[in-house]
This record gives C-alpha cells, structure tokens and sequence, in this order.
C-alpha cells in the first residue's frame, strides 16, 4: 500500500525516471545501429550496398546462414576487426540468431566508425519470412 501512496504524492519524479530510462534505451539501441527488416536487407544486398556479419559460431554459421554473409563469430569480433576494413565504404548488417549479440556487435563496429545496421529478429526472423538459408561455408 505505502508504494501506491508514494506514487501517487511523487508522479512526476516517476515519470522523469521512466523517461530518462526510455531515453537510455533509445540512445544505446541507436549506438548499435539501426534495426532493419528482412525486405530491406534483402533490396540493400541485391544494390550490393550492404555486406551481411552473421556474428554466430561457426558450427550454427554452417547450418544455415544468409547467402553472402561472413562469419565473424561475436567472441572473436574485435580481434577480426581488420577483416572489414575493405567494407567500409558499405553497409554493415549485423545479424545473430534472435537479436541478443547484434546489439553488442552493433556498438562495437560502429565505435570503429562502421555504417552499421541490425537485423531485426536476426536469423529466426530471416527464416521466418520464407527466405532461404545456404549450408556449408
């Protein structure tokens, strides 16, 4: 009971607080890049205006991955930074498994000074709109 009398006497300090942690939320998720569909990463690949990092481990990379993307597993990004360097003048699409390692992939490549995006829903989304996946390497 003495929560709901202290929200009520303090809405406006709650509803700072609430808008300052929004605000953090917005700001990290924008430092990881943009969140992106399945259609326009699909029209961005086919103008070869963006490279796709599939940022899972190599074993889930060799199940199934988009077509065209490079395999630079989460854990090993920073030290395989270098590889991209041929890309930066592209788009750089980050894509996982559901969404949970692209955000830090994300933020790492662009403190690089990279033009990244996220794919949103990563590859379960990828697949669950239809789109195929290519096995091997």
């Amino acid at each position: 009971m003495d929560i709901f009398v202290f929200v009520s006497e303090q809405w406006v300090l709650i509803s700072l607080l609430m808008g300052l942690i929004g605000l953090f939320f917005f700001t990290e998720q924008n430092k990881a890049g943009k969140s992106l569909g399945t259609a326009e990463l699909v029209r961005m690949m086919n103008s070869e205006e963006a490279i796709v990092i599939d940022v899972r481990a190599t074993a889930e990379f060799e199940s199934g991955h988009i077509h065209g993307a490079k395999n630079i597993p989460h854990t090993k990004l920073v030290s395989r930074m270098a590889e991209l360097e041929k890309h930066r003048n592209k788009i750089i699409v980050v894509v996982d498994k559901f969404g949970q390692h692209s955000g830090g992939a994300g933020r790492a490549l662009n403190k690089e000074g990279f033009n990244v995006r996220r794919l949103s829903g990563g590859v379960s989304e990828w697949q669950n709109s239809s789109l195929p996946l290519v096995k091997g390497h």
